[in-house]
């Protein structure tokens, strides 16, 4: 019944465009999940991530374990893409890599400017959490889930144009100039 008054008061994320503006931030949600959730629950809403470890570490949610394995599969299939790009070996272990991560990193590597190739990651994950959007809306599931879809709108919004193609440049002419320079 909490999940219920708590739904209600968060506003909808769809049809918010990466350029519109987010009309909730992460602080006033986890204030609501607060007052709303009971402690098992609020701890899961803490540990929600964009970037789960390599190895999974358990969850009481099925959508956040699917969220962070498929997570997880992505970024291996980008570092295996990116690896085979510059003839380097890449170990993913005993993990086979689903064929759609797998196209959409190779998508991402072709992608010259890399604000775009972000923008184009950014949406395959809008889109592959869109995949495992609970059917029931006042759910824990569907707070979880809402969760990461703030995050993951909120995270494009974080890139800076210009100081990440300034970093980009550094290391690209670090690499062709044999420096050992790390990005500023």
């Amino acid at each position: 019944m909490a999940e219920y008054y708590l739904i209600s008061q968060l506003p909808s994320l769809d049809g918010v465009s990466e350029n519109s503006p987010i009309p909730i931030t992460e602080e006033r949600f986890c204030e609501l999940c607060d007052s709303f959730l009971g402690k098992k629950a609020r701890n899961e809403i803490k540990k929600l991530t964009l970037s789960p470890p390599r190895n999974s570490e358990g969850s009481g949610s099925s959508l956040v374990e699917a969220w962070n394995e498929s997570e997880r599969y992505l970024r291996y299939a980008l570092g295996k893409v990116r690896a085979e790009k510059m003839k380097k070996p890449f170990d993913t272990g005993d993990k086979i890599l689903p064929i759609e991560h797998i196209k959409a990193a190779s998508n991402a590597i072709e992608i010259e400017n890399p604000m775009e190739a972000e923008k184009y990651l950014n949406r395959y994950r809008l889109e592959l959490l869109e995949s495992l959007r609970p059917m029931d809306s006042f759910s824990e599931e569907y707070v979880f889930y809402y969760g990461l879809r703030l995050k993951l709108l909120l995270r494009i919004r974080q890139f800076d144009t210009d100081a990440g193609e300034e970093a980009y440049r550094n290391i690209y002419n670090s690499i062709l100039n044999g420096d050992d320079m790390e990005a500023m």
